[in-house]
């Protein structure tokens, strides 16, 4: 029996292998409908819910530990001060949120993919390629980070340049949307992943443009619940500042963490779509000579 390119143990050049499972797949190697791009990132999610589950639960609760210690210690600092306690927890969230949103797009991508190619999931062994493939996603991490911010801080104080600011963003993200998958996938460097990333978007500019809008529509709808859940909580516990500010903080990390997830499960999924159709990854390739 011939192996097919759904088959490949996942470098860029389709090297091929067999997979270790006969499990129906959750991703199927094709071309997919926009529809499908939306819907298959939350099949892949629940392929997984287990270890991602696990992950990134402690990963939220050390985030918030953290972030809850450094605004103790501004609060201190500051001898107890309204604002330096605002700006502690204000600081100390933000870094708490980059190094959560760090950690999640480097297991949920790495699970993410041993799901397209029926692989065993360990979280061992996700971990172990998070830390392998730690030096491009931390270079993907911080210009992700710089490029958001120059591009709002250009567009966002002028309220009528604000929407193009959003639209020129979204164009920036969706040429580089399939960068993590693809470094993690071929073991590649975050120069050579960007320039895959971007012969991947070739032609799909704009469906991904609206793909990354798609997502950010759904945090907001995901967070107007979790809003309500402070609020909720303080009816019971109080209304003393300390208790306010945990209960923020552990609700903005957990909307940080849910939407990364997301967002880096769609990016496997739109990985496989691009690369079927830039790269006809779904074709059957003989790999014996003729006979």
């Amino acid at each position: 029996m011939l192996p097919t390119a759904a088959d490949s143990v996942g470098s860029p050049t389709g090297s091929v292998g067999e997979p270790t499972s006969t499990d129906p797949a959750v991703v199927p190697i094709r071309p997919m409908q926009f529809r499908e791009l939306l819907d298959l990132p939350f099949a892949l999610i629940q392929a997984r819910i287990t270890i991602l589950a696990a992950l990134l639960g402690a990963a939220w609760v050390a985030a918030v530990l953290v972030s809850v210690a450094g605004t103790a210690a501004a609060a201190a600092i500051t001898g107890d001060s309204d604002l330096g306690t605002f700006w502690g927890a204000l600081l100390t969230s933000l870094l708490c949120a980059w190094g959560l949103r760090f950690f999640v797009r480097g297991v949920t991508v790495p699970a993410g993919l041993d799901v397209v190619y029926r692989r065993p999931s360990t979280w061992r062994g996700v971990l172990r390629r998070l830390r392998s493939g730690a030096g491009p996603l931390l270079a993907y991490q911080v210009m992700y980070t710089l490029i958001g911010v120059g591009v709002l801080a250009v567009g966002a104080p002028l309220l009528f340049t604000a929407p193009f600011a959003v639209i020129w963003l979204a164009w920036l993200r969706g040429r580089r949307f399939t960068l993590v998958p693809s470094s993690f996938d071929g073991s590649i460097g975050y120069r050579e992943a960007a320039r895959r990333a971007k012969l991947l978007a070739g032609g799909a500019e704009w469906q991904l443009v609206g793909l990354w809008l798609y997502l950010r529509v759904l945090l907001l709808v995901l967070i107007v619940p979790l809003l309500a859940l402070p609020r909720f909580i303080t009816d019971f516990s109080g209304t003393h500042r300390g208790t306010v500010t945990v209960l923020i903080v552990s609700v903005a990390l957990l909307i940080v963490a849910i939407g990364e997830l997301v967002e880096s499960a769609t990016q496997v999924v739109t990985y496989v779509d691009r690369r079927c159709r830039r790269e006809a990854w779904d074709i059957r390739v003989p790999t014996g000579g003729a006979r």
